[in-house]
């Protein structure tokens, strides 16, 4: 590929599992040029099956492994040592998510690379910082517990409860694609390469936002409130004849229109219910009487009703039905890659960023565990940054 956004650069992948390689999928889709460089074993989410794809792969590693090729390199060994060296001097960013001063010890740290190569991006992804917590295992699980996530999840009566997917690495991963870029073009600009550390506990406490902010503000942590938002009411989960539907009214306007639609008109003058501080203090009247409501109805004739009135209103839907909505929307998020081996398509969740003169492309499927032993780079010129 040589049209997308990022067209030239260049990765050196040493990353594995999630939020490493969902960056780098990130930099591959908009046209960046990334080998994966896997130890022997391979990515350890080669193995996290099933399921498996149409190509008989994981499907964890399928997600955030696409438009990559796959080199081994045995970092134990002066041979692998020595071409992963030199695959990361030819390179414009470095991406690693071993334990802190685990590159160092091959030979492929920071200092060493950036001063062979200054215009370098030296990208480091870790659990907990490559200070104190050096020694603490980054899994994302252990994270949403000890960095709050999880006591603000769940029923207000339950235990506290991970989010349904690795979020923590998914924010660092972005992350991560947003600090290399700033960091790329600064090189670009100055011919400066610099260092980007990322690690998953700040991404967290940086991604509670509102959370975050009212326990700096007040000195006191949030409760878990299932559903239901600590500002906003009714922001939340309501039952209708046949299950729970989603209502997030955000405006006394909004609030207006739902009591209408509900037959309710007089809660909208209620001063319980006036306005939204008053519908926040008083979210447990305001619920019983909602729900009461909604009861006469099913779940999706209540959508239908309410978005007409252009309130906020949806299904819980489960993830086939996500998918199903965004085409129904036009919003194509599905892409499909045939795998050249076995000839089988790979259906995949395309990239979010929709770009209008450099699309995000989809040019190879998922690489099988050193599908290209021969991949390599050129040495760059001096002072070149630009690559065929």
């Amino acid at each position: 590929m040589s049209g997308g956004a990022l067209a030239g650069i260049r990765v050196a992948d040493f990353s594995r599992v999630l939020a490493g390689p969902f960056a780098t999928m990130m930099l591959a889709d908009l046209g960046a040029d990334v080998i994966k460089i896997e130890s022997p074993a391979g990515d350890d989410t080669r193995q996290w099956q099933p399921p498996t794809d149409a190509s008989g792969g994981s499907t964890y590693f399928s997600s955030v492994n696409r438009n990559k090729r796959s080199l081994v390199c045995d970092l134990r060994t002066e041979e692998g040592r020595e071409r992963a060296l030199r695959l990361a001097l030819a390179a414009d960013v470095v991406v690693e998510n071993f334990r802190p001063g685990t590159m160092q010890r091959f030979g492929l740290g920071p200092a060493e690379l950036l001063e062979r190569n200054p215009r370098l991006v030296y990208c480091s992804i870790t659990g907990f910082g490559g200070g104190a917590g050096s020694d603490l295992s980054g899994y994302d699980l252990l994270v949403q517990a000890v960095g709050g996530l999880m006591s603000i999840t769940g029923q207000a009566a339950g235990e506290p409860t991970k989010v349904g997917v690795a979020l923590v690495d998914v924010l660092t991963g972005y992350a991560a694609t947003s600090g290399i870029l700033a960091a790329v073009r600064h090189a670009e600009r100055t011919g400066v390469g610099q260092r980007v550390e990322v690690d998953l506990l700040s991404t967290l406490l940086s991604s509670l936002v509102n959370q975050a902010s009212s326990t700096l503000a007040t000195g006191e942590s949030p409760e878990r409130m299932g559903n239901a938002h600590p500002s906003i009411a009714p922001y939340e989960t309501l039952q209708a004849s046949d299950g729970p539907l989603a209502i997030a009214v955000g405006n006394d306007r909004q609030f207006r229109d739902l009591v209408g639609v509900l037959g309710l008109p007089g809660l909208a003058d209620d001063p319980r219910f006036r306005d939204n501080p008053s519908r926040v203090a008083h979210r447990t009247e305001l619920r019983a009487q909602l729900e009461a409501a909604l009861a006469g109805r099913t779940a999706t004739e209540w959508v239908e009703l309410l978005t007409a009135a252009r309130v906020p209103a949806g299904r819980v839907n489960t993830v086939q039905e996500a998918f199903d909505l965004a085409q129904s929307l036009g919003l194509d998020r599905i892409v499909e890659l045939t795998d050249p081996a076995t000839g089988a398509t790979v259906r995949q969740v395309a990239n979010p960023i929709r770009l209008s003169q450099t699309p995000a492309d989809y040019h190879r499927p998922p690489p099988r565990l050193g599908e290209h032993p021969h991949a390599d780079w050129p040495p760059h010129e001096e002072g070149a940054r630009s690559h065929d």
